[in-house]
C-alpha cells in the first residue's frame, strides 16, 4: 500500500493543544497518530513538512525501513522534535497497516498478553500545596475504581521552594496513605524539579509510605546522575518520559538505574522504537509505565502497546477516556473499574473525524514557567 498524503491536525482541547497526524493510503484507508512535545507543536509540524516528500509514494507497510530513513536520513540523529514527528507518523502507519489487514495493532506486535490494562489517574490539585483537595479527590477516584493515583511536587504559583515543597510532599504522602489505605498504589511525580541532594532527602523521607514509584526525581539531561540516587535511596524510581530514543534510555537500562521506564510513544519514535526499548527493559527486569498525558489517539496507541508487551506495569491515564474531544475521536477506548479494555476494531480501534478536528483550531500557548526565590529559572 502506497502513502498518498500526510496531514497535520493541531487541535485545541480546551486546556491545551493536541497534534494529530493522518497518513492516507489507498482505497480510502487512513491511519492516525499523535505527536508529543507539548507546547512545541509548530516545531513538530515543521519537521513533518520536511518528511512528507520522503514518504509520499512509499510502501506504508515498511514501517521499520521508513523509521530508519526518517531517524537517520538527515545525517543528524533525531532528537525530541524529530522524534515526536516520527512517532506520530509511525503510529499512523501501524494503524493503517492494522486496518488494511483487518487486525488490531496488538496482533501485529505479537498478540495480547493480558486482557486489560490497569491505569493511574491524576489527582485534582496535583501540584499544589495542601492536603484537603488531594485527599478528597483521592477518595473519590478510589471509589470509582482507580487502583493507582498520581500527584506531584507542589509549587506555590510560579514559585518553587524545594525545602517547603519537600515538607509539603511528605505531609501529602502521610495524608493520602491514611485516607486510601495500603491497597491503593501512590505514584509521585517530582517533575524533574529537584537537585540530587533534594531528591535523596525526599525519597528517604517518603519511603515509609511505600510509593509505587517516584518519577523524574531529577533532571533528565544527565542519566549518569541516577548512579548517585541508586546509592542513596531505596524507593522505586521511574524516568524516561523526556527521552526520544533507545539510546537516551541506554544508561538507565544498562546500569539498572530505574525500576519503571516511562516510555512516551508519541516522543520516543512510536511503536517501532518503543517495542525495542521495552524489550531492552525486559532483559533488566525493568517494567514499563508509559507516559500518556496526551489525547485520545495517544491513549489508544498506549493501550495497544500495553496489551502486547510482557513487562507492563501501569498506564498513565489522567482521566477516563470519553471525557474530551469526543467529536474528534467518537469511539474512544473503554474504561472499566480502573482498567482500559481491548478495542474491537482493527488498527488502533478508533476513528478520526477530520471535520470535527478543524472546528477546534490551534491556539498558541506556553507551558507554565517556575522560578526560585532568587528569581532564577527552574524546571516546571
Amino acid at each position: 500500500m502506497k502513502i498518498r498524503d500526510i496531514t497535520c491536525y493541531p487541535v485545541w482541547g480546551g486546556h491545551r493543544n493536541f497534534l494529530f497526524v493522518v497518513v492516507d493510503g489507498e482505497d480510502g484507508l487512513y491511519g492516525v497518530g499523535e505527536a508529543g512535545l507539548t507546547g512545541r507543536e509548530l516545531a513538530v509540524m515543521g519537521a513533518i513538512e520536511h518528511f512528507k516528500p520522503l514518504l509520499i509514494g512509499q510502501d506504508a507497510f515498511r514501517t521499520e525501513h521508513l523509521w530508519q530513513m526518517l531517524s537517520r536520513g538527515g545525517f543528524f540523529p533525531h532528537g525530541k522534535v524529530l522524534g515526536s514527528a516520527i512517532a506520530a507518523i509511525d503510529i499512523a502507519l501501524w494503524d493503517l497497516k492494522g486496518k488494511a489487514l483487518g487486525v488490531p495493532v496488538y496482533d501485529l506486535l505479537g498478540g495480547r498478553v493480558r486482557d486489560k490494562v490497569v491505569c493511574y489517574c491524576h489527582l485534582a490539585g496535583g501540584h499544589t500545596p495542601g492536603v484537603e483537595t488531594l485527599v478528597e479527590d483521592a477518595k473519590a477516584r478510589a471509589a470509582e475504581g482507580w487502583r493507582f493515583l498520581r500527584w506531584g511536587l507542589p509549587n506555590e504559583g510560579d514559585l518553587l521552594h524545594p525545602t517547603r515543597a519537600i515538607k509539603q510532599s511528605i505531609a501529602q504522602f502521610e495524608a493520602l496513605r491514611a485516607a486510601v489505605g495500603e491497597e491503593i498504589e501512590l505514584c509521585f511525580d517530582a517533575h524533574t524539579r529537584l537537585s540530587p541532594p533534594e531528591a535523596i532527602t525526599l525519597c528517604q523521607e517518603v519511603q515509609r509510605f511505600r510509593p509505587f514509584f517516584i518519577e523524574d526525581p531529577i533532571r533528565s539531561e544527565s542519566p549518569q546522575a541516577f548512579h548517585l540516587l541508586r546509592q542513596k535511596i531505596d524507593v522505586p524510581l521511574a524516568a524516561g518520559e523526556q527521552f526520544s530514543s533507545k539510546w537516551e534510555f541506554r544508561e538507565l537500562i544498562d546500569h539498572d538505574l530505574i525500576d519503571y521506564a516511562r516510555i512516551d510513544l508519541c516522543i520516543a519514535g512510536g511503536f517501532t522504537e518503543a517495542r525495542k526499548i521495552a524489550g531492552w527493559c525486559e532483559g533488566h527486569y525493568i517494567d514499563v509505565a508509559v507516559h500518556n498525558p496526551l489525547g485520545p489517539v495517544a491513549t489508544a496507541a498506549c493501550l495497544q502497546f500495553n496489551l502486547a508487551i510482557p513487562n507492563f506495569a501501569v498506564q498513565e491515564q489522567p482521566r477516563q477516556p470519553g471525557t474530551s474531544l469526543t467529536d474528534v475521536v467518537p469511539n474512544q477506548p473503554r474504561w472499566e473499574d480502573g482498567y482500559l479494555l481491548p478495542p474491537e476494531g482493527p488498527g488502533l480501534g478508533i476513528a478520526f473525524d477530520r471535520e470535527a478536528a478543524a472546528k477546534h483550531p490551534f491556539r498558541l500557548t506556553e507551558l507554565p514557567h517556575l522560578h526560585r526565590e532568587d528569581g532564577s529559572f527552574t524546571n516546571w
